[in-house]
């Protein structure tokens, strides 16, 4: 069969693939699969666009004074006894879990790491251009029956052991789109395609085997999105013949409005639910974003805001009540940082730093946390191992933990300095250019930086040249200084990438595309709605 052939093979009526498929993957793309796709385009997509609508509507009111608080028409669930059903096996023991992009290298090496957990990653770690999320699908269909090979360009190959990391799936947030997926005239959903394929392959293999289908949920912003998801799970359930509540789901808590829900949350998803996680990057972005018409909202270097800040410390502390109050697992938050070769101390240093992060999180009462970097794993590991020695501590209630709106929403005091505003434009346009060239997961200042950090750095410089921040020297970051730091930042990164690589890759369209999002007057809401333009 050739391309184009199985191309035509696989447009109906109502969906249509604008690129074809490499034929190694005809089998994912399957007549059978598409129609399980265009089945969830059919039942969801219009609910999926009303709630994308409600957000909107939500967000005006907060644009035009209104705040955040814990629903009054929810009490009875938050007020209510009930758990979760219970966790399998396979999720008993999540103490390290290690996070990347959707491609067969990344698979191989994150399942070998010895890490209890891969979160496998269609969002924020991969630049979604169709060759990887078509190569992503066919490679995670290998890696779940144990037969995925990759032989690098230099020659060498790469297999998975025989004791691997248990495998989630983290599929897009509702807001990406798929557009090279046309369903209907629109593009589809990129979650639904992105669950889709791989529960309609794998569930079953899985499921007989006790290691799945499990699921990440990603930016959830409101409990109506936790039960939509949980419609879908159902209705899935019901296409392939497996029971209820086959499907298990940890939910990303890393928007401010789903922190004061994370009952409901639970509550509606609690056939499928095992945990929430704290995704503490897209939660400081989300911190700003939703309140990006309020200068009184505005934070201070990026560094400064950290998870001993009073309002993260609430958000931690109310998750992980809210989870072992309910028989779920609380997840904790990232450790960006990656081994630093060729200089000890600063190496030994990027470990303290996530030796204490974890201990923080496991003395809190964490069940597991997450790491970006297989060498950092070790580290983790052991601190977990020492301070939590049985499987999980879902038994370990924190009755005394009181946390209020105010807490959560309490604006952590610091300075805006120089060298924030520089890191700032240069992650960005660093991460952007790298992101517009297919690769959305990049190492910039020993940082492993994704679309979240990103979006921490582009909202900032908006927020601080809006709202007229002002450095600790008393300047203001007005449209001048904003602009003229952009262009010298672009010179500070051809000297570090060098003259070659600065020529042949997309620093300038990024430094442009942050320029433009930055003194846009209305704030756009995800750098990658634009950028995803560029993706081929």
């Amino acid at each position: 069969m050739t391309l184009a052939s199985f191309h035509a093979a696989h447009v109906s009526s109502k969906l249509t693939l604008t690129l074809p498929v490499a034929e190694q993957y005809a089998t994912i793309y399957s007549k059978e699969a598409l129609a399980f796709i265009e089945a969830l385009a059919d039942r969801f997509m219009p609910e999926r666009d009303q709630l994308l609508a409600t957000r909107k509507e939500r967000q005006k009111a907060v644009d035009a004074g209104g705040s955040l608080d814990f629903r009054p028409e929810t009490a009875h669930i938050r007020e209510s006894a009930w758990s979760v059903a219970p966790i399998p096996a396979a999720l008993q023991d999540r103490r390290v879990e290690i996070t990347g992009p959707a491609e067969p290298k990344m698979i191989i090496n994150a399942l070998n790491s010895g890490a209890k957990v891969f979160m496998v990653d269609f969002e924020d770690s991969l630049s979604p251009t169709w060759e990887k999320v078509v190569e992503g699908q066919g490679a995670l269909y290998d890696a779940v029956r144990h037969q995925l090979r990759y032989n690098s360009p230099e020659g060498k190959s790469y297999t998975l052991n025989n004791d691997i990391a248990t495998l989630i799936v983290r599929p897009r947030g509702w807001h990406l789109p798929e557009k090279h997926v046309i369903y209907d005239g629109k593009p589809l959903a990129g979650a639904l395609l992105d669950f889709g394929l791989f529960f309609f392959h794998n569930a079953h293999y899985q499921a007989e085997r006790g290691t799945g289908p499990f699921f990440y949920l990603p930016k959830l912003e409101y409990y109506e999105e936790a039960a939509f998801w949980a419609k879908i799970f159902a209705f899935s359930e019901e296409y392939v013949g497996l029971p209820k509540g086959t499907i298990k789901a940890t939910i990303l808590i890393e928007t401010i409005s789903a922190v004061f829900q994370m009952h409901e949350i639970l509550w509606h998803l609690k056939d499928y639910a095992v945990g929430l996680n704290c995704g503490r990057w897209d939660y400081i972005f989300s911190f700003v974003k939703k309140f990006n018409k309020h200068s009184e909202f505005m934070l201070p270097d990026r560094a400064q805001v950290t998870m001993t800040t009073h309002f993260l410390q609430s958000y931690a502390q109310l998750l992980i009540q809210t989870c072992h109050e309910r028989g779920a697992f609380a997840m904790g938050g990232m450790a960006p940082q990656i081994p630093i070769k060729g200089d000890d101390a600063a190496n030994q240093a990027a470990l303290d730093k996530v030796r204490a992060d974890k201990l923080r999180e496991v003395t809190f009462g964490h069940d597991g946390t997450w790491v970006a970097h297989p060498g950092l794993i070790p580290t983790a590991m052991a601190v977990f191992n020492e301070h939590m020695p049985t499987p999980n501590q879902v038994d370990k209630a924190r009755p005394a933990v009181h946390v209020t709106a105010e807490d959560l929403l309490r604006v952590p005091q610091g300075t805006i300095t120089e060298a924030g505003l520089r890191n700032n434009v240069n992650v960005c346009i660093q991460y952007m250019a790298s992101w517009m060239a297919g690769n959305g997961c990049v190492p910039i200042f020993n940082l492993m930086e994704d679309a979240a950090t990103a979006e921490i750095s582009r909202t900032q410089l908006w927020q601080w040249v809006h709202h007229e921040g002002a450095l600790e020297d008393g300047r203001v970051i007005d449209v001048l200084l904003l602009k003229r730091v952009i262009a010298e930042e672009l010179k500070a990164i051809e000297a570090q990438v060098g003259s070659d690589v600065y020529a042949t890759g997309l620093y300038i369209p990024a430094a442009q595309m942050l320029e433009q999002q930055t003194l846009n007057a209305e704030y756009v809401e995800f750098l990658t709605l634009p950028a995803y333009e560029r993706l081929k």
